[in-house]
């Protein structure tokens, strides 16, 4: 059976804003879902871009092998901090094996709620 390549090892969301305020029952938020198809587990390395300071280099996580984990953007830190609500950013997820990401954010800053989701840039090094 040929073995296909399942994902890219880097990916870029240029978007990326958690919004400051909920008017609801649902919290607003952000999301990396990171989709694993290797046996072997994951090590990512996570770098949050922002306009105006320097950016969160390298934060660590690992996904097991076989499985899927939606990461919160608010709970990403480095050496304690975190990404600041109602700060525009971007991101780069690097993995030492290929894998898939999506981004997702939920706004639910006004009644009328938003769900936003889109397929991160992939990119091969």
């Amino acid at each position: 059976m040929h073995t296909r390549k399942k994902g890219h090892s880097t990916w870029y969301i240029p978007d990326g804003y958690i919004p400051p305020e909920s008017s609801g029952r649902l919290e607003s938020h952000e999301s990396i879902c990171v989709l694993n198809c290797n046996d072997a587990a994951a090590k990512l390395l996570i770098t949050i871009y922002f306009e105006d300071r320097t950016p969160l280099e390298e934060i660590p996580y690992t996904i097991r092998g076989k499985r899927t984990k939606h990461i919160r953007t608010s709970e990403l830190k480095k050496k304690e901090v975190k990404i600041p609500a109602g700060v525009p950013y971007a991101m780069e997820v690097a993995s030492d094996l290929p894998i898939i990401v999506q981004y997702s954010r939920l706004d639910s800053t006004q009644p009328e709620l938003a769900l936003m989701s889109t397929m991160a840039f992939p990119l091969d090094c």
